[in-house]
């Protein structure tokens, strides 16, 4: 594993960490959707289908067990927590995130390495991994001002994918015959989906100021 793969994994398991941070310290989900969590929840439970059967490592395997628990964990806080539950803003988080779903499985039939449940599924995740972050950059939109917390809970994961790409460049130049189109052309449309916030991020940063989105 090279030095911007552990990044990329560390800067994810971050993301994570913050908001799980958010949600069981000031016991608040204001400012995170609902949506956007429970994308991220098929995602890993769509990728992850090899975790009992295929052994890779015991580092793959802990971090495919702490996405996967954290991904429901924190779909059920904002569901069913009787505390957490009241901060979340339904009424502005309302992007038809059933929509994205069905597009990406689609793509996953169409366009995959091997024809198989499995591969149909990896790449399904792929897939939805890429534009499971819009229904959050909607509703930061809308709701303009950003906690310290979800504003470095975003920053972090575009920082994970940002991460991955150099990973990717790096063995595309060390290891033959490296090629993963799917991934590579996914992980890009993801990346360029935070473009807009990292600029403001940064801007607010630099400034000192308080981030918040244009409307």
């Amino acid at each position: 594993m090279n030095i911007f793969r552990l990044a990329g994994d560390m800067t994810h398991l971050a993301s994570v960490l913050v908001l799980l941070l958010k949600i069981h310290t000031i016991k608040s989900c204001a400012g995170i959707s609902l949506k956007t969590q429970e994308l991220y929840a098929l995602v890993f439970a769509t990728r992850y289908l090899d975790i009992f059967t295929d052994f890779i490592s015991l580092y793959n395997t802990t971090m495919k067990l702490i996405f996967l628990g954290s991904s429901f964990s924190i779909v059920w806080y904002i569901r069913n927590h009787k505390i957490v539950s009241r901060s979340y803003d339904k009424s502005q988080d309302t992007f038809r995130h059933y929509f994205l779903i069905i597009p990406c499985l689609l793509l996953a039939l169409l366009v995959n390495e091997k024809f198989t449940f499995k591969e149909v599924m990896w790449a399904f995740s792929i897939y939805l991994e890429a534009v499971a972050i819009l229904p959050q950059l909607v509703l930061l939109q809308r709701t303009r001002n950003i906690d310290n917390l979800t504003g470095q809970y975003v920053f972090l994961l575009g920082a994970y994918r940002a991460l991955y790409i150099l990973n990717w460049i790096y063995r595309y130049f060390t290891e033959t015959h490296y090629v993963h189109w799917i991934t590579w052309v996914s992980g890009l449309v993801q990346t360029l989906l935070y473009a807009d916030f990292f600029y403001y991020y940064f801007e607010s940063w630099k400034n000192n100021k308080k981030l918040q989105l244009p409307a």
